[in-house]
């Protein structure tokens, strides 16, 4: 089965068709095997699958962080293969937001200075970006830690605050690696209903995880087998 949407197709904002994605090593890896995707504005995908079966691969293409080898990739409606560097790093900065399992979340800067790293790489003037920060912060309920360092904060607050820094820049599509993979069930549940928050203004959410809790709570659970996504069918021998 393909995992693609019954959505209207001018709602889609990702659309993606046979990508296959070979990593020329001795031997060669082949990691993804003809992967086809649609995903709606405002929708909730959970993307699952073993250790190894490409999930990592299929973010980092979707996210523009890599190339397929074969296969097309409309984002926006932006023909991503006939895009150039420079035009697929724009797009990245105006389009996109992502969310990482360690956060990576700089311990040493505050949670403004943290937040505001998006807006510098986007080129936001200086002038703009104090109200810009502040409500990103205070969306995820962290804006009286403005001027805490970042390495101060909890697990929780540090996810909210990656969060934050994600879409600051108010993306149409927010791509996160194993968002509540070192949270608590209390911390992870207030990190999808921030998710929750953005898909209702139409901010696509794509996630890759293993948590079973993702499952009940996407629109579409989609799982990565041999290469290639089906749908609605559980990663055999458990998720990784």
């Amino acid at each position: 089965m393909k995992a693609t949407s019954g959505a209207d197709p001018d709602s889609l904002v990702i659309s993606a068709r046979d990508l296959r994605k070979t990593y020329h090593t001795t031997p060669a890896v082949v990691a993804l095997r003809g992967v086809d995707i649609d995903v709606a504005a405002g929708e909730r995908v959970v993307i699952s699958g073993r250790s190894g079966a490409g999930k990592s691969t299929l973010l980092n293409i979707l996210g523009l962080l890599d190339t397929a080898t074969s296969g097309s990739y409309m984002l926006l409606g932006h023909d991503t293969a006939a895009t150039d560097k420079s035009g697929r790093d724009r797009l990245r900065a105006q389009a996109l937001g992502f969310v990482f399992q360690e956060n990576h979340i700089l311990g040493h800067r505050t949670a403004a200075e943290n937040v505001d790293l998006t807006l510098s790489i986007s080129r936001v003037p200086r002038g703009e970006r104090a109200d810009l920060i502040d409500q990103a912060l205070a969306r995820v309920g962290l804006v009286h830690r403005r001027d805490a360092l970042a390495r101060l904060l909890s697990g929780g607050e540090k996810q909210r605050l990656a969060v934050a820094r994600a879409m600051v820049n108010h993306p149409r599509v927010l791509l996160a690696d194993e968002p509540t993979g070192n949270l608590d069930d209390d911390n992870a549940q207030q990190v999808l209903e921030l998710f929750d928050t953005h898909a209702a203004t139409g901010v696509a959410v794509v996630v890759i995880s293993h948590d079973i809790r993702l499952s009940a709570w996407a629109d579409r659970a989609l799982c990565l087998v041999d290469g290639t996504l089906v749908e609605n069918v559980a990663a055999p021998g458990g998720a990784a």
